[in-house]
């Protein structure tokens, strides 16, 4: 059942294995969670600027492919917050793998010769991704997606971690602000879930402006959007 502070709007009920603190409709009739939606346009509008400088500069289509990634998260986040459709869910969830294994790519291809492929690296993370693809369409388990994206950021961290500090170490500030911020995210997804019963409760005594301040969840979006931005960018 929904929350009492929740409301009916245009997409109707949700069919998502997942709804977010934020109260459904609160804001607009048109979409579901407001704040989660709009505090996409980080993953949106950067990335396309970046993948436009990309394009102009030559550079490898690798790293094109990375911020195309990133605008595709934007994309399907965007469009699962306003609707909380299961359909939508997806379409943010499974990009989040595939732009991962991007990252990946990209990490372990920076000393390589240019244009050349690492074909053996490239099958395996094409079959991780349609492995947990196939996987969580049947179990529809929120927890393994997070686990398997979890396990894919793992990777890149230490893969970052070992760059800046063995092979281009003036670039530490850099990786380090990247990781700071996406960590600082992370931090409030977390206090956004932990503590989310008490986060409503304070939005009702708050004045809207103010309480959005405590949508912790868009916090998540602006701070790991700027964080992978960045991440990019080293």
């Amino acid at each position: 059942m929904a929350p009492a502070a929740d409301r009916e709007g245009y997409w109707g009920t949700p069919t998502s294995t997942l709804e977010w603190c934020e109260e459904n409709y609160a804001v607009s009739y048109y979409i579901a969670e407001f704040w989660n939606t709009v505090s996409n346009l980080i993953f949106i509008l950067p990335p396309i600027y970046g993948a436009i400088q990309t394009y102009k500069d030559g550079l490898e289509k690798r790293y094109l492919a990375a911020y195309l990634c990133l605008t595709a998260v934007g994309l399907g986040s965007w469009c699962f917050h306003m609707t909380l459709k299961y359909e939508m869910q997806l379409l943010d969830e499974l990009p989040m793998i595939y732009s991962c294994c991007v990252f990946v790519y990209c990490l372990y291809e920076c000393f390589k010769y240019k244009n050349t492929v690492n074909y053996a690296l490239l099958f395996l993370l094409i079959t991780y991704s349609v492995v947990v693809s196939i996987v969580y369409l049947d179990l529809k388990e929120p927890v393994f997606h997070q686990i398997m994206y979890g396990t894919l950021v793992s990777i890149i961290v230490l893969r970052s971690v070992y760059i800046v500090l063995w092979v281009y170490p003036w670039l530490r500030g850099l990786g380090y602000t990247s990781l700071t911020v996406f960590l600082m995210g992370f931090f409030l997804w977390n206090v956004d879930n932990i503590f989310c019963d008490k986060l409503r409760a304070l939005r009702e005594k708050l004045p809207p402006v103010v309480g959005a301040v405590t949508q912790f969840h868009a916090w998540w979006h602006i701070l790991t959007g700027l964080g992978s931005y960045l991440h990019i960018l080293l």
